[in-house]
């Protein structure tokens, strides 16, 4: 006989659940990406990520089969057409796959410390591991390649010092202090997400056939500008750097690889990511005005991410994640 098994838990049935449909959704894009990348040094990458992907799969898969889990159907290969035109260039593919990866790495970091499975903890440690190293190697390419600009520099403090006045938190009026080097991280942080939001939601504008989608990914566009003008107005304040726009990096085909359904969940769950990270900027501040800010910026998200979930779910194409038992209904059986 084998050796007893514990049964999944609801962390691990949930957080192997996500990181399959997430991985099943970014083998489609990066197999798309494969078709039209001419740098070696992109292209190199690309395939390394896409065989994480693919490698993550297969081990979910096992373990569900072996739990007797339903394996969730995700997306397909009827969801990408690797023939279409290309709609981004090389260099936005490494800022794609940061962006992807620190939307990866959310998930497994939250979930080492909640897996009480040894086989599941190591599975999420590995997944983890994996993509920070995905992550080295994609920034290191980034910076070879002049496309990454750096936080900005602040002075070096000359003393260990302490607040001595509730003034410290203004933000709106009265004297406002400059920003702390975690505003300004999480300031640039948020930059660096939402200008690679922008330029897919160009992209997916473009090319989605669906016109209430198309609609949806235009709206989406200009919230996230929005959202890029006011980060960048908080700095340029302080007399710091924005990042820049990476509009430019896609092009102005109108053929979709995409199927619309492959591009509204890649946006449910991009702008998710965008709801930690700006509640990690709000945990993080110590201003009026900019914990102001991020407030507004979740209630926009938090609504899209709504209207979005409306419209999967009116064509039929949410898949549902494992749920508890509904004892009233058993009950009522």
């Amino acid at each position: 006989m084998g050796a007893f098994k514990e049964k999944l838990t609801s962390a691990e049935m949930g957080k192997l659940w996500v990181t399959y449909m997430g991985n099943s959704m970014s083998k489609r894009y990066l197999m798309y990406y494969l078709q039209h990348v001419e740098d070696q040094d992109v292209k190199k990458i690309v395939e390394n990520a896409l065989n994480i992907c693919e490698s993550i799969l297969q081990e979910i898969k096992k373990i569900f089969i072996e739990e007797s889990f339903p394996v969730p159907i995700g997306f397909t290969d009827e969801d990408v057409n690797i023939n279409a035109p290309r709609l981004f260039s090389d260099e936005f593919y490494l800022h794609y796959l940061k962006y992807a990866g620190k939307a990866g790495l959310s998930i497994y970091s939250i979930a080492v410390p909640i897996m009480t499975r040894e086989d599941i903890r190591d599975f999420f440690i590995n997944t983890l591991n994996t993509t920070v190293k995905l992550i080295n190697e994609v920034n290191n390419a980034l910076m070879a390649k002049g496309y990454l600009i750096k936080p900005p520099l602040i002075p070096t403090p000359e003393k260990v010092d302490f607040i001595k006045k509730q003034n410290y938190l203004n933000g709106f009026i009265g004297n406002v202090r400059p920003l702390h080097a975690l505003e300004i991280t999480h300031l640039y942080l948020n930059n660096e997400n939402n200008v690679t939001s922008k330029a897919l939601l160009i992209g997916f504008s473009q090319v989605a056939k669906n016109e209430q989608i198309k609609e949806f990914f235009i709206r989406g566009k200009e919230m996230t500008n929005k959202h890029i003008v006011n980060c960048s107005q908080h700095l340029n304040k302080e007399n710091l750097p924005a990042l820049p726009l990476l509009d430019h990096l896609v092009s102005t085909s109108t053929i979709s690889p995409f199927s619309d359904k492959l591009m509204l969940a890649h946006k449910i769950d991009m702008f998710s990511m965008k709801i930690r990270a700006y509640g990690n900027g709000m945990s993080l501040n110590g201003r009026h005005d900019i914990g102001g800010m991020y407030a507004r910026f979740v209630k926009d998200v938090g609504l899209y991410v709504e209207d979005a979930a409306n419209i999967m779910i009116d064509h039929g194409w949410m898949e549902q994640p494992p749920k508890a038992a509904d004892r009233d209904h058993l009950a009522s059986n």
